[in-house]
Formats: C-alpha cells, structure tokens, sequence
C-alpha cells in the first residue's frame, strides 16, 4: 500500500481515545479523517475533518458516507457514550457504524475500539457495545478490546480516579478498594492499532492490557504519591451509596459521577493481552502502571485538574442553590419588606412587585437548569445576563444597595467570576 493510499476514518475522534488515535495515525504517516460531532478544534488542530452527529437519522444511511469518503481505506471506529438513552446508544454503538461499515470499499478493514467486561455485564452501555461488536464483525471489523485506559490527558472514570486521589485528607474508593485492574497507557493502545493497521489483518475479538495487575485503592495511592501529596485516610464508600451517587450523577449529568463510573470501580477491570498484541515488537508492547507513571513528574496542571474535577459539579450545585434561594424569595418575600429598599422607582409598587414575582420564575428556571447540566455555555451566557441585569437595575433603582453591610450588590462581583469559573470548568474538549 502506498503512503497516499493510506487514508484512514477516525469514528469519535474528539473523544479522549479517538483524539490520541488521531494524533498517532497522522504521526505515523496515515492521512486521518476525523468524525465528529464538534470538529472545530479538532480542524485548528491540522486535521482534516466531518461533522457528524452519529444520532442524528442522515448518520444511519450509508448513502450520506459513500459520497463523504473519498479515497478512505481504512476505519477506526473510537465513538462511544457511557451514559446515554437506548435510541442514542442505538445510534452511536450500531446505527451509525453499520452505515460506514457498508459506504467503505469492499478492500477497506478497519478497527473497533470496543471494553474488556461487557460480555458479563447487564449494563445498557455493555449491551450495546456487544452489538456493536456483532455489526462490526458482519463487516470484518477487527475488534480491539481495552481495560482501562489512562494517559498524561485524562477524561471521565480516568480523571474521577485522579480526583479522589488529590482529596484532601482522605481518599475514597468503591467497596473495599480490592478490585483489580490491568490499566494500558493511551500511547500503548495507540502504538498497537497503528500496528493492527499496519501490518495484521487478523479478524475476530483481541483484548489489550497492561501487564502489572493493580488494585483500585493501589492506582488511588500511586496517583497520590505521583501528585506529592501526603498520606490520606482511606474511605470505603459502600457499593449500595456509591451506586446510588452514580443514579443521581446520572440524573443531574455531574459528568465524572456516573452509574457506569461507579459499575467499573466497583467491578475492577482486568484485560489480558491477546496473542496478537503479544506478537508484536517489544517496542510496541504495553508497559505497566508502576511503569508509565514514573516515567514524568506530575505537574501543576495535573494537580490543578484532578482538585478542580470534583469542585466542578460542587460548584455547579452551589449555583444552582444560590439561584433557587434567589427565586423562592422572589416569589415569596412579601412587598412590605423589599418595597423600602427601592422607595424612589421610577415605576409604582404593583409593576416592582410583578417584575420581582417573574424575576423569582426565572431564576428558579434558571436552578433546574443548572442541576440538571442543560446546555452549559448557554445557560452561563444567561446567568451572566441575569446578573449583571439585576445588577444595573438595582444600581438605578437604589444605589445605596451598594453600601449594603455584608456586600449587598457587591457580591455580584464574585459570583459573576463563579460561573465564569464553572463555564470554564464544563467545557470539556
């Protein structure tokens, strides 16, 4: 195969595993088109790239791919959703796939990046994968199993590992902390897909892992050794409340507190490498998880991370709190108590009355908006609006409100400076 022959179709490549596979195909030598559903970074970054949303209908027809992929040879299909809706799953894990599969060349291969574990499991992301995994193989997709995979970057169940690790004066773990796990390093997968693609063509499932079997109170420990940081008290978080934060993360998309986080804590994941992965040079083999985190020091972006991480939805929640105490005593203050602070309103007391009884429904639209993680950027655009509109309102209606004790309109200030934290914080990619 020539190198211009080497065109290759990265499914989910703005996610953590597809945006190292990216980087690694382009650096060896494949020409990389990258599908997603945000590309833009993703072109800054040098890449060619679709915008696709996997669920969307068009996704599922393979005639919208054959005239989308010119000259692709090759696919490595990395999407995937942890915690999604059962017509979404449909979507990304079966629907979409299936469409690419059957668009390709009769002469193209490719690859399925799919998790160690699901054939035991009842999980719906498990079921699906499983049928991704059946579709794929309809095609002759190769499969490529991963236990869990870690890297410099972190995302999801990777990162939560890296925050419980950084708390302060305890680090929690699910159950008794025993489970066992065979972490890869995300340049160790990397390195054997570009193999797989380079110079195998085995058809069938593999599994890839690292070869130091670690427990998950041992990765918590060693991330916090790794950090700098002093001895901590272990809590073992009960399976039945930890399953339970996982349902209401879930429900209020807390991102890193999820019921399928807290399945693979709780279940451990142990991968072994299968002969293919085996057979390859020693310079492509995984190295263990003692191994790869000496290999560079931590830095202060990674400390600064993995204590921020759960401060994120913490501070979410404090938002939403704060908005919702605001819209109660919005709807329910009675006049005879807000009416002194605005005595000279250029309008009456009834409209001062109904503006402050609508501000109360909006700002408590705004609470359920934010607990349940709704449009992140948007919602912090409208906050932002909120504030700074009570803030010029109230500084033409009362300015003494300024002089308040305690902060009065002062406190704007920093609560402006929150959610631009927090908008800072969402933003994921």
């Amino acid at each position: 195969m020539t190198e211009s022959a080497r065109k290759v179709l990265v499914l989910g490549a703005d996610g953590f595993i597809g945006r190292h596979l990216a980087y690694g195909l382009r650096r060896s030598g494949w020409d990389v088109l990258a599908v997603a559903r945000r590309p833009k970074r993703l072109r800054r970054m040098g890449f060619d790239t679709l915008k696709v949303d996997l669920t969307a209908s068009a996704a599922a027809d393979p005639a919208f791919w054959k005239k989308r992929l010119p000259g692709v040879t090759h696919v490595v299909n990395a999407a995937g959703v942890l915690n999604a809706s059962d017509n979404t799953y449909q979507a990304v894990h079966v629907d979409a796939p299936d469409a690419v599969y059957s668009a390709l060349p009769e002469s193209a291969s490719g690859l399925l990046i799919s998790a160690v574990g699901i054939e035991d499991t009842q999980t719906a992301f498990a079921q699906y994968r499983r049928a991704g995994e059946e579709t794929a193989a309809r095609y002759g997709i190769t499969v490529l199993r991963a236990g869990l995979v870690l890297g410099e970057t972190s995302y999801g169940g990777s990162s939560l590992l890296r925050a419980m690790a950084a708390m302060p004066f305890l680090t929690p773990v699910v159950g008794r902390g025993d489970q066992e796990f065979t972490p890869v390093h995300i340049s160790d997968l990397t390195r054997v897909v570009v193999n797989m693609l380079d110079q195998y063509s085995e058809q069938g499932i593999h599994e890839i892992g690292g070869p130091e079997i670690v427990t998950q109170a041992g990765m918590v420990q060693a991330y916090r050794r790794w950090f700098g940081l002093g001895p901590a008290f272990r809590l073992r978080v009960p399976v039945g409340l930890a399953r339970l934060l996982g349902r209401m993360g879930d429900a209020m998309r807390l991102g890193p507190i999820s019921a399928t986080a807290v399945t693979q804590l709780q279940a451990g994941v142990v991968a072994h490498s299968s002969e293919v992965v085996r057979a390859m040079p020693e310079k492509v083999q995984p190295r263990g998880f003692s191994g790869y985190l000496a290999a560079r020091p931590a830095g202060t972006q990674d400390l600064w991370h993995a204590r921020l991480y759960l401060l994120r939805p913490a501070l979410r929640i404090t938002l939403a709190l704060l908005w919702a105490m605001s819209g109660l005593i919005g709807l329910t203050l009675s006049s005879t108590q807000f009416l002194p602070l605005v005595p000279d309103a250029p309008v009456n007391d009834g409209a001062l009355v109904v503006l402050a009884r609508l501000g109360g429904v909006v700002d408590l639209v705004i609470a359920l908006a934010l607990l349940r993680g709704w449009r992140p950027r948007l919602m912090a655009g409208i906050q932002a609006a909120m504030v700074l509109g009570y803030t010029i309102a109230f500084s033409v209606l009362a300015p003494v409100l300024w002089l308040l004790p305690l902060g009065g309109l002062l406190k704007n200030i920093p609560i402006l400076a929150l959610i631009a934290v927090v908008v800072v914080l969402e933003d994921e990619r």
